[in-house]
């Protein structure tokens, strides 16, 4: 078995073993799945623990492509759509839920997120928080994003991320069956669930190429479930009776768009794989060894 090959199957073990493992565990112990305790003991950072174990340990190819450094200056640009992407794609699901007669316009239901603040404030607020959220869905893009996503389907750059986004589906599933999330419909709810976790894969990579960090596909993941579906949830779930499958759909629809201007237009041809960093210093003339040839093509993948 490859370096890489060997690298993946243990991350893959080590990530859906351990959390599911801690969600049928919690929910067994009589601890509810919704509980954001809970979720970052049992789910968060999981991934990132795992990716952290095969770098250092099993394939011990270091983490000079794990796209750690924040690279602010260089990576505004990614930072700013990851910031602004999020609301826009709600203001577009809301618009297209109006459109379709699904929806009143009425954001009062904004008015009851945070006592004593209006709606419009308790959004900015929210937005505000991203940065102060995303060390914490860093520990799921470290993983996806950072790991998997560079060593599935090597030179297949859509097929790596089509299959990152499908197995990050999957590794969610369980929530579904332990009241974190409740569809009237289970198959429907998690064919839906998927597409999303897919087209926001192509969302994450594309931040994660143009980057080169894994921050800007933090913050954006952090937009997605803090603004994105929270907001959507208020406005159209709670207070506009809209099903949570429903919802979901809206919400793809303009995430589609988006999802295929990126590949459309070509910008996720000739990017570079993975971050830009320096490659390990080698002794001019001191050939490779066969463990440290294996390393270098596990982070070419």
């Amino acid at each position: 078995m490859t370096t890489r090959r060997r690298g993946l199957l243990a991350f893959l073990l080590m990530s859906f073993g351990v959390s599911w493992a801690g969600m049928f565990g919690a929910r067994a112990l009589g601890y509810s799945l919704v509980n954001p305790l809970v979720q970052l003991l049992v789910i968060a950072f999981v991934p990132a623990l795992a990716a952290v174990a095969v770098r250092a340990w099993v394939t011990r190819e270091g983490f000079a492509d794990a796209g750690l450094r924040p690279r602010l200056a260089a990576a505004w640009p990614s930072y700013l759509a990851a910031l602004l992407g999020p609301p826009g794609l709600t203001a577009a699901t809301l618009a297209l839920a109006a459109a379709l007669g699904l929806w009143r316009p009425d954001l009062s239901a904004l008015d009851t997120m945070v006592p004593g603040l209006p709606g419009w404030l308790a959004v900015v607020l929210l937005v505000g928080a991203m940065p102060l959220l995303a060390p914490i869905y860093w520990g799921e893009e470290f993983g996806w994003t950072s790991y998997l996503r560079m060593r599935i389907c090597p030179g297949r750059p859509l097929a790596a991320t089509a299959a990152t986004g499908l197995i990050w589906a999957v590794w969610h599933y369980p929530l579904a069956f332990l009241g974190y999330i409740d569809f009237t419909n289970v198959a429907l709810g998690l064919a839906v669930w998927t597409v999303s976790f897919m087209l926001q894969e192509v969302i994450l990579t594309w931040l994660w190429m143009t980057s080169g960090t894994v921050w800007s596909a933090s913050l954006w993941h952090a937009g997605n479930n803090m603004v994105l579906a929270l907001l959507n949830g208020v406005v159209l779930t709670q207070a506009g009776g809209i099903d949570d499958v429903v919802v979901m759909l809206l919400a793809n629809v303009p995430m589609a768009a988006l999802c295929a201007w990126i590949v459309l237009s070509g910008r996720m041809r000739g990017l570079p794989p993975r971050p830009l960093s320096p490659p390990p210093a080698v002794a001019l003339g001191t050939p490779a060894s066969p463990q440290e040839a294996g390393q270098r093509a596990g982070r070419g993948s």
